[in-house]
């Protein structure tokens, strides 16, 4: 256990696996140090006031209330601390995440839409660049509305619930929804960003670490909203790009048109001939050129020679 984390980590806060984590760690767990120094000091003080005016020695109340001005240089102590905390080092870090951006050439950019319930994630494919999309075009099989006269969207990437991203690069998620608003929550990688509807709001982070992480809403969007839940794959650089590699070959085949021609050898569209035909199709024609059996006539049998 790491002694400058023991709180975050006896709380069950998960590990870091970001570049920027550790400050984020730092101003935690000092706030839960600071936080605990005062729950010790206020509950020796509530200890300390209940004895020494207790009912027994102070039988009739004292209306003039406190003389002494050390509780309010306590109190002031207090509010100095926690500004220097927000005006110090919080304000500092959270624009440092929504105003330092790293160049779009070095990260890995990728489009997270989030909807009831599920991240949908969309890459723009080896020639780096998005394509269109437009809500009239969505639908079970294009979920994101990918305009397919774009050129563009030809060879991009939809991906649902799992996200792989290599090792030692930035990451720049870009958040919308098709419905109501949601979270980006990443706990392992320390960031989150609601997605609104109509907006594109982006968010950034590096991660340090491979492995498997937990991605979740974390803002409650409907009845569903526990299981909104999805998968960050952080890769070494070499199986991302094989990653990436399947999912474009895959995305190829799936994208295929069906074949024109028939097999070799494979019977036409339609029902064998010589079969029963289903109920209100139309009939085939008699193989053996014998006239139909009449109803309630049984079937003649076929003649020994042939005719």
């Amino acid at each position: 256990m790491n002694s400058l984390a023991f709180l975050n980590e006896l709380i069950g806060m998960p590990p870091n696996a970001s570049e920027h984590g550790y400050q984020i760690d730092h101003i935690i767990e000092f706030s839960h140090w600071f936080m605990f120094g005062l729950f010790l000091g206020w509950s020796a003080f509530f200890i300390y006031v209940l004895f020494r005016f207790r009912r027994s020695r102070h039988p009739v109340a004292d209306h003039e209330g406190v003389k002494s001005g050390i509780s309010t240089h306590l109190e002031f102590a207090v509010v100095l601390i926690e500004a220097v905390l927000l005006i110090g080092f919080a304000i500092p870090l959270w624009a440092k995440r929504v105003n330092s951006f790293p160049d779009d050439k070095d990260a890995v950019v990728v489009h997270a839409i989030g909807q009831q319930f599920n991240w949908n994630f969309h890459l723009p494919g080896p020639d780096g660049i998005f394509g269109r999309r437009d809500i009239a075009l969505v639908t079970n099989s294009n979920p994101l509305g990918l305009d397919p006269a774009d050129p563009a969207s030809k060879d991009d990437l939809v991906v649902l619930g799992e996200l792989h991203v290599p090792k030692d690069r930035p990451v720049i998620i870009e958040l919308s929804s098709k419905d109501v608003i949601h979270n980006f929550a990443l706990p392992h990688m320390r960031i989150a960003q609601d997605a609104i509807p109509g907006q594109l709001v982006p968010m950034w982070f590096k991660p340090i670490k491979t492995g498997n992480f937990e991605i979740v809403c974390g803002q409650l969007c409907g009845l569903g909203h526990y299981s909104m839940k999805g998968m960050l794959v952080v890769d070494e650089p070499a199986e991302y790009q094989a990653w990436l590699k399947e999912r474009v070959e895959l995305s190829g085949t799936q994208a295929a048109p069906p074949p024109t021609e028939r097999p070799p050898a494979e019977p036409p569209v339609g029902p064998t001939p010589g079969t029963v035909a289903p109920p209100g199709g139309p009939k085939t024609a008699n193989p053996s050129g014998e006239p139909d059996a009449k109803p309630g006539e049984p079937p003649k049998a076929p003649s020994p020679h042939g005719n």
